[in-house]
């Protein structure tokens, strides 16, 4: 019988998201909503995505769905991967994900610097140096690796940040100081809701801040990025100095084309 033997001076996938970063390099993203690993492969052989972003919360799942995605990931060297975690057992949410082999985190609805700071302890190693609470497991990423990879895989986690309360907004120049914050992004949503404006994404108020949080951010050094449904919304942004977007959702892009083939259809067929 034939033995596979593993090497154990093998090392962490690179993580190339924060290597982009750390080069100053345009990065691009897309939605994933539905948890499926094919779909990561879908997007990985198209080799057009720096990174794909699961939202956790909007979507569904289970601890074994995070390490098949890990997997499925892993399928591709030059592409890497995100989560976005809600605020409730953020912790757990986080470390699990990681350890899975999802290699980024976005985290959802903080409120203050002393939250960022606690997600930032939260994702880093406890090591003297990182000063984070995330301790060394069996788990999935320890396959074929070490304690000092894994250490360095949790040292490189780009850790981004929505910035979707009035209360964060309001703390935003100490959260752009806070050690540990690579990357933030505006959610006019949230924002709007917690102006009292439920839904009015559009208004003045909400499109200022979301301009003044990016010129704050890009005069701090902190990666701003922008949600965008399609290249032609990126211009304005690139022209402030964004480069750092994240493009279309799989269920939207499925929605869209069977409305519009069905509409199509529906002329020819009349």
């Amino acid at each position: 019988m034939n033995l596979i033997m593993i090497d154990k001076e093998e090392k962490m996938k690179p993580n190339k998201l924060r290597e982009l970063l750390n080069a100053k390099k345009p990065t691009l993203g897309t939605h994933m909503v539905i948890p499926w690993p094919r779909l990561v492969e879908v997007y990985g052989h198209t080799g057009a995505f720096n990174y794909i972003e699961y939202i956790g919360e909007y979507s569904t799942y289970t601890l074994e769905q995070f390490e098949n995605l890990g997997r499925a990931f892993e399928l591709f060297p030059n592409m890497s991967s995100m989560i976005k975690v809600e605020e409730h057992t953020r912790g757990f949410i986080a470390t699990r994900a990681l350890d899975a082999g999802i290699q980024n985190v976005l985290f959802a609805d903080c409120r203050d610097a002393k939250d960022v700071k606690e997600c930032v302890r939260m994702v880093r190693p406890e090591t003297p140096e990182a000063g984070g609470t995330h301790g060394a497991g069996g788990r999935r990423v320890f396959l074929g690796s070490n304690t000092v990879d894994w250490v360095k895989g949790m040292d490189d986690v780009v850790i981004a940040f929505m910035i979707e309360k009035k209360s964060a907004i309001d703390d935003l120049e100490n959260i752009l100081n806070v050690k540990g914050v690579s990357m933030i992004q505006f959610g006019p949503n949230d924002y709007s809701l917690t102006l009292g404006k439920p839904g009015q994404l559009q208004i003045p108020e909400v499109r200022k801040t979301h301009m003044d949080m990016i010129k704050m951010a890009l005069k701090k050094g902190i990666a701003p990025r922008v949600e965008i449904n399609g290249a032609e919304e990126a211009k304005p942004f690139i022209e402030m100095g964004v480069r750092h977007f994240c493009i279309g959702w799989d269920t939207i892009v499925i929605s869209q084309w069977c409305q519009q083939q069905a509409e199509d259809m529906q002329k020819l067929l009349c």
